[in-house]
């Protein structure tokens, strides 16, 4: 069977590996190591990891590398033929690796894939990060099957098919090692936050493809590093979003897509200020600056792929925007018709 690196990066998160790397540990595939990659934790971590599971190899940051910087140097030191990318607050079924492994043997054009995605607290729900799988927007904004926005859905097995998907959630990314560092892996510049977005655009870009993998099941608490509505996870999501879009866009369809979206943000400050949310407004304020900066003084990151967006799977040619808060569509199959 091939060999599957199962990698978990944590960042002062003692609580999950006690609470769920026995999950992990109890995974019934026949071939498979568990790593844990320490970002350079204060709390007791890695003494847990050496007292309680000595099976699992550790591997030690002297500083916080974030989480695209922080994989990126775990994974070059680990062997195997697929990399399991898993957050440290997922809790697996124990045969979650086995569809996964089969899907990605069968068919060499598929790069990455996801498990369905629940939520640990409700598991009849789906979790924001990734549900079902990752599609993307004409203007860049994400969403994914079972969840649009704020609005998450009851798993009905709807989303049950195994099918092409945009992007595969970094909370649980199942990968080929070899085409991760083909890629150079994630972009270190973003740190954390839609990375994994970033990654699976370029790998489409390549010719792969990204796929669901509903068959394999985890349950993800979510908001275990940065909680949904802080400001820097406001700030890197806007930011990186922006950086993304730059990157992988052509440059005919950049150059109104960019200052277009620049607007809609502009819209949505607004309302958040209006509405008493004064970090979410600075928030959005310091990503446009950071991007500029970015803009220039990382022209290396500029270049010009010459795949539209548009023949790539996961994709939704209109505005998410629109169709969710004006036209009042909550779910995805309502709006992928």
């Amino acid at each position: 069977m091939p060999k599957v690196a199962i990698v978990i990066l944590n960042w002062n998160g003692l609580q999950y590996l006690q609470q769920f790397l026995p999950s992990v540990l109890a995974s019934t595939y026949k071939n498979y190591d568990v790593i844990v990659a320490d970002n350079a934790s204060s709390d007791d971590s890695v003494l847990f990891l050496q007292e309680n599971h000595p099976q699992v190899r550790i591997i030690k940051f002297q500083q916080n590398l974030g989480f695209a910087k922080g994989y990126n140097e775990a994974l070059k030191q680990v062997d195997a033929d697929y990399y399991a990318v898993l957050n440290s607050d997922v809790e697996v079924d124990a045969g979650w690796l086995e569809p996964m492994a089969k899907l990605l043997e069968n068919d060499v054009s598929i790069a990455a894939c996801q498990p369905k995605i629940l939520s640990y607290r409700d598991k009849h729900l789906f979790e924001y990060a990734g549900a079902a799988g990752g599609w993307l927007d004409k203007y860049g904004y994400p969403f994914a099957k079972g969840r649009i926005f704020d609005i998450v859905e009851e798993d009905r097995h709807q989303y049950d098919k195994q099918e092409p998907i945009f992007w595969a959630s970094g909370a649980a990314l199942f990968i080929r090692s070899r085409v991760f560092h083909e890629m150079n892996g994630f972009d270190e510049f973003f740190f954390a936050h839609q990375e994994e977005i970033d990654l699976c655009w370029r790998l489409q870009l390549a010719g792969y493809k990204i796929y669901s993998c509903p068959g394999a099941v985890v349950y993800h608490v979510g908001g275990g590093t940065l909680a949904k509505g802080n400001p820097q996870k406001t700030y890197l999501n806007f930011r990186n979003n922006h950086i993304m879009l730059y990157k992988n866009l052509p440059l005919s369809e950049k150059w109104w897509k960019i200052p277009f979206r620049i607007m809609l943000d502009v819209l949505s400050a607004g309302k958040g200020l209006l509405a008493g949310d004064g970090g979410y407004f600075f928030a959005i304020v310091r990503a446009h600056l950071s991007f500029i900066k970015w803009l220039f003084g990382h022209k290396d990151k500029r270049f010009f792929p010459q795949k539209k967006v548009e023949n790539m799977g996961g994709y939704y040619p209109h505005n998410i925007v629109w169709q969710h808060f004006v036209k009042k569509k909550k779910y995805f199959a309502e709006i992928i018709r």
